[in-house]
């Protein structure tokens, strides 16, 4: 994980150096995570992301722009009497490539790693509740691709709609051959400096 950072820093400090203009900022927002896959019956969970990046211009209808989101992601499931919630947390690195398509309204896409920081499944029902950690049943890496609009209000203030759609199956189960994939909406309100 090191090595992953170190090369996002290095590529964040070549761009800035040909690039026009380099603004970092923040970023929080809420998500809308739920599993695809050889899943039934999940509804989506609410969660959260918080994390900083930077707008690398290339030109004036075109950045790239790297970013470093702490997000909680999973799924709930719930049928009579029973209810169980799976609930990740992720260290996600995407690189978007932002196309101004108005002075201020962006459309953007780019690849997305992720880095799963723990992994938990709480339940209750049937007399019985507990929360069990789950993250050696899932895969430490999850690669994913990325699609989004982005709106500046001011020269600092924007919000933003993404989606992540996960590529990679996230299940590290030897029992079967289910494959489980991420999907999340993110609604965020970024910060220029």
């Amino acid at each position: 994980m090191k090595k992953v950072l170190l090369s996002a820093i290095a590529v964040m400090a070549f761009m800035s150096v040909s690039a026009q203009e380099t603004r970092f900022g923040v970023k929080a927002g809420a998500n809308l995570a739920n599993f695809t896959g050889d899943v039934d019956d999940l509804d989506s969970k609410v969660g959260f992301h918080v994390g900083g990046f930077a707008e690398i211009k290339l030109t004036d209808k075109f950045a790239v722009q790297p970013e470093i989101l702490f997000s909680t992601q999973g799924a709930k499931y719930k049928e009579s009497g029973y209810e169980e919630k799976t609930n990740l947390s992720y260290l996600n690195i995407p690189v978007m490539a932002k196309y101004y398509v108005a002075e201020k309204f962006s459309l953007e896409a780019g690849p997305q790693i992720g880095f799963l920081l723990s992994a938990k499944s709480k339940f209750d029902g049937g007399g019985e509740s507990g929360d069990v950690d789950i993250k050696d049943g899932l895969k430490s890496i999850d690669f994913g691709v990325n699609f989004g609009a982005g709106y500046d209000f001011t020269e600092n203030l924007s919000v933003g709609l993404r989606y992540n759609l996960g590529l990679s199956n996230i299940s590290d189960s030897e029992e079967g051959d289910g494959k489980i994939k991420n999907s999340v909406f993110s609604l965020s309100v970024g910060y220029k400096f």
